[in-house]
């Protein structure tokens, strides 16, 4: 029997404002779409907190014994800087800064997206549709919220009537606000005269000459909004109506909103029934700013090389230090609360290590079996891995008082206490060892060197058809090789 069967989850709904037991909508399956990155950029440590927090739900349905297919989508058109209709795409921005093609900006920053996530131990999604890839199928939502008398063309451009929706239907669902509010709260802006409401948002922008970025429609050349994006992945994959729906606490109004009354305007249906938010991350009591400086990248995290903490911190115990912080709540970084999270990571690497080495004996002296339910009622309770990990550390403590001889362990349940925390901890939490990991990386990092060496070695024999098939299949693994003066050099 599945545990799913056994303990009944329950998941905080945005929409709803409560905790509602989670049912999906086919027994034993989960439809989970959660909105993925605008790629003109190195991802950000916020960012990667929301891609973590959903990946704890992911993998904690996973170990429930649900199928899940979880689609995660990449933004590589359409996203407006500032996330409005008039302005230009960040994408083209990017790309004119860095004098290259936008699609080279789409290559460069999804490879960092992907390494970055990797490193943190994140599962990859079942799909990962992008925007350009669905061009087709976005234009047919468009048509059919048109038809549906509920969006309007001008100069070339596709609007979404927000007023003439709110007639039938409650703009604002999600979020809470109140349409007149937004509409006494909003001014007029330059290059808004083509919408009947300010409120209106565009489906469809009318690309100008300049615009790199095109494809042909029948209002003509241009390119989609950034909200219908989602809508048409996210339906494609999981269906008109599917489960779960997440994202950045950020991505509730206008991007959520936005989904639902589009969703609702094609085809009839609310499109999501749990509307999930991670919260955001902040920086020494600060909001994270590019700007202001008060940033730091996962890359400069790891490698130490930046002025905010005292030394380099591994992925797993940054991982670590965003899973004692539960999903819905402000997280602030700082050296001093990264560097406690360290202390309590090693404390807890180091107390599973020592299970194999346990001494059992006739009896057992501890409740188990209450530990291990109150593991799950943490995770059950909208996921709260921080009370989880309060339960872990219960646990430190009994097998501390094992290894002391103050208490006493039978070997079927030194089984099952290796197991249990073995589940929780690598497989929900998905923690990995870092001296592990990184002997494993010393060993990964010797392979590589000894196939650049036989690359070397057929490219002096002239065997270009060996050194190539080398090249790519590392490549394919995502490893890639770079010739220079000084050699072949490689970056995972």
């Amino acid at each position: 029997m599945p545990l799913y069967q056994e303990q009944q989850l329950r998941v905080y709904n945005t929409l709803s404002g409560e905790k509602e037991v989670f049912t999906p909508i086919l027994d034993g399956k989960v439809g989970m779409y959660v909105c993925g990155p605008t790629v003109y950029n190195y991802v950000h440590l916020g960012n990667c907190r929301t891609f973590i927090s959903f990946d704890l739900i992911y993998r904690y349905l996973k170990h429930l014994g649900y199928s899940v297919r979880y689609v995660r989508n990449i933004t590589d058109v359409g996203h407006i800087v500032d996330d409005v209709d008039e302005g230009e795409d960040k994408i083209a921005k990017r790309a004119r800064i860095e004098q290259i093609e936008p699609m080279e900006i789409v290559q460069k920053y999804t490879i960092n997206f992907h390494n970055i996530l990797k490193q943190f131990n994140n599962l990859p999604p079942s799909i990962e549709p992008t925007a350009t890839g669905h061009i087709i199928d976005q234009i047919e939502i468009i048509q059919g919220i048109i038809d549906n008398g509920l969006a309007y063309e001008v100069n070339g451009s596709v609007y979404f009537d927000v007023e003439k929706y709110n007639q039938s239907n409650d703009y604002g669902i999600l979020s809470g606000r109140k349409i007149e509010d937004m509409l006494s709260n909003t001014r007029e802006l330059d290059g808004q005269s083509d919408k009947r409401n300010p409120l209106d948002f565009a489906l469809w922008k009318n690309a100008e000459p300049q615009h790199i970025m095109r494809w042909p429609s029948p209002w003509g050349d241009g390119f989609p909004g950034w909200h219908l994006e989602c809508t048409a992945m996210s339906t494609k994959y999981l269906g008109k109506h599917f489960d779960i729906h997440g994202g950045g606490m950020d991505l509730k109004f206008p991007h959520h909103e936005c989904e639902i009354a589009q969703n609702q305007a094609c085809t009839g249906n609310t499109p999501v029934n749990y509307w999930m938010h991670a919260n955001m991350l902040t920086l020494n009591g600060k909001k994270m700013s590019k700007s202001t400086g008060n940033n730091i990248l996962p890359d400069e995290l790891f490698s130490g090389e930046n002025n905010i903490l005292s030394k380099a911190i591994a992925p797993s115990v940054a991982r670590f230090f965003i899973l004692q912080a539960h999903y819905r709540s402000i997280l602030d970084f700082s050296d001093e609360a990264i560097m406690a999270s360290e202390k309590g990571f090693q404390r807890l690497m180091e107390a599973i290590k020592a299970l194999k080495d346990l001494k059992t004996s006739n009896n057992t002296s501890i409740d188990l079996a209450k530990w291990t339910q109150n593991c799950y009622d943490a995770m059950n309770d909208d996921f709260n891995s921080p009370i989880l990990i309060a339960h872990l550390f219960e646990a430190v403590k009994m097998i501390n008082l094992i290894k002391e001889g103050k208490e006493t362990i039978t070997k079927e349940d030194l089984e099952i206490l290796t197991q249990t925390m073995h589940a929780f901890v690598f497989d929900v939490l998905g923690l990995e060892n870092s001296e592990e990991s990184a002997n494993n990386n010393d060993k990964l990092e010797g392979v590589v060197n000894m196939l650049i060496s036989m690359r070397n070695e057929a490219r002096a024999n002239k065997d270009f058809a060996m050194s190539d098939h080398i090249r790519d299949e590392l490549a394919r693994l995502g490893i890639q090789l770079k010739d220079g003066k000084e050699g072949t050099s490689f970056t995972f």
